[in-house]
């Protein structure tokens, strides 16, 4: 039996997010992955002042804010060949590490977890053996049985409105659902948690980046944070001792209760890592930069083709040439039109829209079709896991160790890296990789500490423009995976702007030879119990952590205006 659905809007997404699925016999045969938005910043862009960028293009989203700033100050200094001085790297560092797992806890406990946890099933649970089964495995203070007690109270107070908001609309009591009532009663419990958690990490993003979303204190040359000792209007070192608070709070959380909760689930789950595996050849960025020239890192990068960890390749560096020479986009099944045939790379790149509407052998997608030397790569967690695994970073080693040694023990059987390969092996590397941004965040923290006692409290270098023109380009591992942005100068002014994202690389549609995004290729053979129900297709387009609208933003045509909100 053969049939064609077609779920739009993804929900529990960042944007709009088309996805069509032809299912056979339970299993889905072939897909499409369409952003149904248009992004034009880069046209925004064109003759302005390139130390104006980063404030604009973190615009493209209120989500994935910082990251857009950091890349975009990258790309410029890069043109320029300007160094950054030391302190700015570690505050921008700290920066982007506390939005990772600010990012991180969110997209699994409060955009993911829902696809595998059945919460009305933990109202039929039995609070104390809920508690004794999480408290083998964390000594997280919030396990205990009167905090599972308390927790179903809330649940049953909240089902006995009638209205379940966050959780209406889930497919509970689907036959895809595993945990039982106790798992799933602990997993609302963390849940919930993670909502008060969540906020520790936007605190240290808004003290060094004067507010969130969207940062204010990056600048083309360093950052804007003057530091002192001796006045309360600047980073101080009162300041920073304040950030470390949350530091700790964060690092409880992390390790005893999200890297347990993503085995746990993995384990009841585990059918799920011959799942969702699709594009194996892995692109990420080296990132966390511990000199002024952007060439020595805390976190590696590099390109693995078809999974073979044996066959890594390094990017070594902010002005790499394999990178910047490796990547292409293609328009053939996007809508927009170049003005000559075949993919352009960013430096050459073009952003002039042209919709068809939807065609299944055609245009049918506004994200363009980005590769890596003519390959369809996946970005994202797992990628810069598996790249950190080969290129041997003993942190991001140890933390993929124990979630395979906690997952082994919960199914009694060895569990390898291979497993990694595969829906549920995205949310155990997102998990990994969270763990590591913690490590990062506190070490950043500790070098500014010393820098700062050394007597040096540099935080910026001043960029001069020469005429004629520059080019550059900056990336960034963003929670999402590898974000790069690539610019054109010309007399001091911008000529070309090209911003290529996660989810482009992701969620982009067939490329020039017609080969499927990751995406696409990850739905291949899924199972579907009831495609009235699609559950098992969320759980994998999730795992990736779709973010739609730094790959699409919307435009009308013919009135200018994408939507009109009038207060009643």
């Amino acid at each position: 039996m053969s049939k064609r659905i077609t779920i739009d809007p993804i929900t529990r997404i960042e944007g709009h997010l088309r996805v069509d699925a032809e299912i056979n016999d339970g299993k889905v045969t072939k897909a499409w992955s369409s952003g149904q938005m248009w992004r034009g910043v880069e046209l925004i862009l064109l003759g302005r002042d390139p130390r104006d960028a980063w404030a604009i293009t973190q615009r493209i989203c209120g989500v994935c804010t910082t990251v857009h700033a950091i890349t975009s100050v990258r790309a410029v200094e890069n043109a320029l060949k300007l160094e950054v001085p030391l302190n700015a790297q570690f505050i921008r560092n700290m920066i982007q590490a506390a939005h990772a797992i600010h990012d991180h806890i969110v997209h699994f406990y409060h955009l993911s977890a829902l696809d595998f946890v059945d919460v009305v099933s933990a109202l039929k649970a039995d609070p104390v053996k809920a508690a004794n089964w999480i408290q083998q495995y964390s000594d997280w203070p919030m396990n205990s049985k009167e905090v599972m007690i308390a927790t179903q109270e809330k649940l049953k107070a909240f089902v006995g409105t009638g209205q379940l908001g966050p959780f209406t609309n889930g497919y509970w009591g689907h036959p895809a659902m595993k945990l039982s009532p106790e798992i799933n009663l602990v997993a609302v419990a963390h849940y919930l948690q993670a909502l008060n958690v969540q906020r520790e990490a936007n605190k240290i993003v808004t003290i060094l980046g004067s507010k969130t979303p969207h940062i204010q204190n990056l600048a083309v040359g360093g950052v804007a944070n003057p530091i002192a000792t001796d006045s309360q209007s600047v980073l101080t070192v009162d300041r920073l001792y304040a950030i470390k608070t949350q530091i700790d709070k964060l690092a409880d959380f992390v390790k005893k209760v999200y890297l347990i909760d993503v085995a746990a689930i993995g384990s009841v789950y585990a059918d799920w890592t011959k799942y969702g595996a699709g594009v194996m050849n892995y692109l990420s960025a080296p990132d966390f930069p511990i000199d002024t020239k952007g060439t020595e890192f805390m976190y590696p990068g590099g390109y693995i083709p078809d999974g073979d960890l044996t066959k890594y390749q390094a990017i070594k560096s902010f002005g790499d040439d394999y990178f910047g020479k490796g990547v292409e986009e293609s328009v053939k099944h996007s809508w927009y039109t170049y003005s000559k045939e075949g993919p352009l790379h960013p430096y050459k790149g073009e952003t002039t829209p042209h919709y068809t509407d939807f065609q299944d052998d055609g245009k049918y997608s506004w994200l363009k079709a980005p590769t890596f030397y003519g390959k369809r790569a996946q970005v994202g967690p797992l990628a810069a896991v598996l790249n950190a695994v080969a290129a041997g970073h003993k942190p991001t080693t140890a933390y993929v160790t124990k979630v395979l040694d906690t997952v082994s023990a919960l199914v009694g059987a060895k569990v390898g890296v291979d497993a990694l390969h595969s829906t549920i092996g995205r949310h155990a590397a997102r998990a990994v990789r969270c763990a590591v941004m913690l490590d990062l965040l506190e070490a950043n923290w500790q070098k500014l500490i010393d820098n700062i006692g050394k007597g040096d409290v540099a935080t910026f270098n001043k960029p001069v423009f020469p005429k004629g023109e520059i080019m550059g380009f900056g990336f960034h591992e963003a929670p999402r995976g590898l974000l790069s942005h690539w610019t054109v100068i010309r007399d001091g002014k911008i000529a070309n702007y090209q911003c290529v994202v996660p989810s482009t690389w992701n969620a982009g549609p067939r490329s020039e030879d017609g080969t499927p995004g990751p995406y696409e290729a990850s739905l291949i053979d899924n199972p579907v119990a009831d495609p009235e129900q699609p559950l098992e297709i969320l759980r994998t387009i999730h795992s990736f952590d779709p973010c739609l609208a730094c790959a699409v933003h919307v435009h009308d045509q013919e009135t200018g205006k994408a939507v009109k909100v009038t207060a009643v």
